[in-house]
């Protein structure tokens, strides 16, 4: 008779066996199906629910001791951590994912490294880890990976302003979404290097011309409307910042069918072709898209982008003659700055305005808009030349509404200051070129100056390149706006300005190249432009199948 500590029969031991397998298959089963339901819920945007599913394969992968599906469960767990907004919790799990040295040889987990990182604002940290996942993904063959790497690599150097090395990624970028014929995200990275370059000082024109001729080269690969017409908008931003209006001109009319049912898009179109077209001088068909854009402004409670449309429209409308609407849209122009709070505007905008009332011979009025003018300088930083400048003005309108004469056919104007460096709002001055025909006109369609409707015929065209060093060469652009300068000069020959002006957020820090300013109040602003490639799936991060 046996005893109770015998050891047990084979068939005893063959049970066990079989239900030690079955325990196996079954924890198996549980870790997949939590990680198949972890990524569903990630591509239906609920990554609360993906956390707990991760979770989940976590604690059955603990269970079930194997270090392997251990480690993936980990990593994405991890990945769902960053997703989730929780970078640093992240990273405590994609540390856990493949501890020692062959970590540095999986590009998947390097890239969602970089992605913590880089949430955590380190971005000098994440360059590295997407420079590393870059090379290891190009090892591989994975062109598509390694251009996403090197576009979030670059996007890093931007937010640190290191121009150059940015635009050495985008480069490499294009270079490997071409060799896999993805033209549409080389085209955008190639957007994005020609607006990085404009910020370095170690290309020359023609190397930012011929970047962005060959993005323009690749817009027949761009299907997406929307898409394609973000990339018209950018590459026409940077031609203005170049100084090359004819070209950006063509530019923003290719854009207009591509954005025909994307208001937002429109709108900035819109606001972007009439400045352009100030800066050529066809002053009558600028007016025409001036008050369309500001239109969609309105409609979409872009309030400080519809004053700058009336800005622009108001100059327009002077170089034309027509003193009172120029009048009348910059006090709107006006009453939509101090509603925005947007001081330095009201600066401009108020001293254009006292021109306007000095020309009609209202000086009291002008002295009036010379006090809001320093009353609204004292909230802007680096004051002093433009604070001289507007109080000789302010002298001279007194002076001015002392003395004169009804029997004088007009009054006498304020001498303005000698050009100064930075005195003024405006930025730099050069003649402006010839005008030439542009897209979408009439075949016999001259410049206004050329046909003698504006008051000057030898005028200046001046324009201010505001770095999109944030907007600057991204973000942020990146994406930026032109609008005519606000400055206005007493000299009989009247200055044309333009003022470029980004739309991001952080312009160039985040290369998102919008191009023009955020927008205070729609869900979807004209200054929520995205870059249209990489096309990636609704999470950022890298994840992995079990089993």
């Amino acid at each position: 008779m046996a005893s109770d500590a015998s050891p047990p029969g084979k068939e005893e031991v063959k049970v066990r066996k079989r239900r030690s397998r079955r325990e196996v298959q079954r924890k198996a089963a549980d870790i997949e199906g939590s990680t198949s339901a972890g990524h569903k819920a990630l591509q239906e945007g609920r990554p609360e629910d993906a956390l707990s599913c991760f979770k989940d394969a976590v604690k059955a992968a603990a269970q079930l001791q194997d270090s392997r599906v251990l480690r993936a469960c980990s990593f994405n767990l991890g990945a769902a951590y960053v997703e989730a907004g929780r970078p640093q919790k992240g990273l405590d799990f994609l540390r856990q994912a493949q501890p020692g040295p062959k970590a540095d040889r999986i590009p998947d987990l390097q890239f969602n490294l970089a992605l913590a990182h880089n949430a955590l604002g380190q971005s000098k940290e994440a360059s590295t880890f997407f420079l590393q996942a870059a090379q290891l993904y190009r090892s591989q063959g994975d062109g598509r990976s390694e251009g996403d790497a090197c576009m979030e690599m670059s996007r890093c150097y931007s937010r640190t302003q290191d121009w150059s090395l940015a635009v050495q990624g985008f480069l490499r970028a294009a270079e490997s979404y071409r060799v896999v014929a993805m033209l549409d995200s080389a085209a955008a990275a190639l957007k994005e290097a020609g607006s990085h370059m404009i910020q370095s000082d170690q290309f020359s024109q023609d190397d930012v011309t011929g970047v962005l001729s060959e993005c323009l080269s690749l817009t027949d690969s761009v299907t997406d409307p929307r898409t394609l017409g973000e990339l018209y908008l950018s590459v026409g931003v940077s031609y203005c910042r170049l100084r090359c209006f004819q070209e950006a001109v063509q530019c923003f009319q290719l854009a207009l069918g591509p954005a025909a049912q994307q208001p937002p898009l429109l709108a900035k179109v819109m606001h972007n072709l009439g400045a352009a077209l100030n800066s050529v001088g066809q002053f009558t068909p600028a007016v025409g898209y001036h008050r369309l854009a500001a239109g969609l402004y309105g409609s979409l409670g872009c309030r400080g982008d519809q004053a700058r449309c009336f800005s622009n429209l108001a100059f327009a409308c002077g170089q034309l003659g027509d003193e009172e609407e120029a009048t009348e849209s910059f006090v709107v122009a006006l009453q939509g700055f101090r509603d925005t709070e947007d001081h330095l505007a009201q600066v401009q905008v108020c001293e254009s305005l006292a021109e306007c009332y000095l020309r009609q011979r209202k000086q009291q009025k002008a002295v009036q808009l010379y006090k809001q003018a320093l009353s609204a300088l004292s909230h802007c930083e680096d004051s002093g030349g433009v604070q001289d400048r507007l109080v000789e003005r302010l002298t001279a309108a007194l002076q001015q509404s002392l003395t004169v004469s009804p029997q004088r056919p007009r009054p006498r104007r304020p001498r303005p200051l000698r050009s100064l460096p930075h005195s003024s709002p405006v930025g730099q001055h050069a003649r402006k070129s010839d005008i030439t025909q542009s897209p979408g006109t009439a075949a016999n369609q001259q410049s206004d100056e050329q046909r003698g409707q504006g008051p000057g015929s030898d005028k200046q065209a001046v324009a201010e390149h505001c770095g999109s060093a944030g907007g600057g060469a991204t973000e942020t652009p990146e994406y930026m706006t032109m609008t005519p300068g606000l400055h206005s000069s007493f000299q009989s020959d009247q200055l044309q300005h333009s003022e470029l002006w980004s739309d991001r957020e952080n312009p160039h820090t985040d290369s998102d190249p919008s191009l023009a300013q955020e927008a205070e109040a729609t869900p979807t602003s004209p200054g929520d432009i995205k870059e249209a490639t990489p096309l990636v799936s609704r999470w950022r991060s890298r994840f992995c199948s079990l089993m």
